[in-house]
Parts: structure tokens; sequence; C-alpha cells
């Protein structure tokens, strides 16, 4: 079954971020461009992370995971080595109703991290349902080529300009030849 593709606001979200190493340390990064309300549970932490922790205020607690720990979280990721820790830590946030990625498990997935790319308000997200990962990537890297780098500023103009312009059918195609305009800029 396909994943649904889905933007989720992470205000006022917490997250559990189970283990500290190379994994982690992606999940991370990606969830960091988004919130900072993150709390990392691992005996060790590599040096990227703890550079996060300190630059982010994250809060850590520095110890294997415990039974209990998802209480008051309301998506975890599980990024340890351990197979069995993975899938005890997903059937204990089933049972509590809290979303779970465990990293190395995709039938313990509520949810995955697509490849994306972010510039300002732009968000675009690319998935092949793990089809190819490969392709995932190298088609981010083609998108990332063609996008210009002013798309921030463009988009800015653009939510301005909406909230200006009365609403209705006028200001609708107004902004809708815009985004064309701007578009055929490109070439």
């Amino acid at each position: 079954m396909a994943y649904f593709p889905m933007f989720y606001s992470l205000e006022n979200k917490r997250i559990l971020l189970v283990g500290a190493g190379h994994i982690s340390s992606e999940k991370l990064e990606k969830i960091l461009d988004f919130t900072n309300n993150i709390t990392i549970v691992s005996p060790k932490l590599s040096e990227y992370i703890y550079n996060k922790v300190l630059e982010y205020n994250i809060h850590i607690i520095k110890r294997e995971y415990r039974v209990g720990d998802i209480k008051d979280f309301d998506i975890v990721i599980v990024a340890v080595d351990n197979l069995k820790v993975q899938e005890e830590i997903y059937f204990e946030c089933k049972k509590e109703r809290i979303l779970c990625n465990c990293v190395d498990l995709q039938e313990y997935c509520d949810f995955i991290f697509p490849s994306y790319i972010k510039e300002g308000d732009l968000t675009i997200t690319i998935s092949t349902n793990g089809s190819s990962p490969a392709f995932s990537k190298n088609f981010k890297k083609y998108l990332k080529n063609i996008i210009p780098k002013d798309i921030s500023n463009f988009l800015t103009q653009m939510r301005i300009l909406r909230k200006e312009l009365p609403k209705g059918k006028e200001r609708m195609k107004f902004l809708d030849e815009k985004a064309k305009e701007y578009i055929k800029s490109w070439n």
C-alpha cells in the first residue's frame, strides 16, 4: 500500500528520537527544518548530534530507551541497530496511538521520510514508496537545478499579494497569471 502524501504541522508536537548515530543524524537534520521540539534518548551521541543538541537546545536523555519513554510524545522515530527494540517500540506506540517510524523496518512505519526540497515557503516531496531511492535522490538533484534562486522572494511577494488583495475570482485569476509568468521566465 502506498503512503498518503500529506503535510503535517509539527507546531506543538513533541518528537522523540531514539538513537543518536548516523541514521538518527539524517532524520534529525530533516526534522530540524520544521521544528526543534525534539527529545533524544541515547546513551551516546555522535559529534553531529551533540552539536545540534547545543545549537537547537534539544532535550537529551543520555541512556538506553525504556518502556514508557514514549509517554507524552506525538511522534516517535526509532533509529537503533537492534531490530527487536525497534519492533517493541513500534507496538508500544501502536498501543498508545502514537505515530512511529522505525528506520529499518518499513512494515513498522506509520509514515516515511520522503526526499524533499525546501526553499523558503516551497516544499516539494519526492517518493517512490521504496521502489527506487536512487531515482528519488537523482530526481531531487534535477529539480534543485531548475528551481530559481529567487523562488523564496517570489513566494513572499505572492503571500503578501494574497493577503492584501480582496478574495474572489479576480484575485485567483491575477495570482494564477503571476505564477504562470514567473514559471515561464525560467526558460
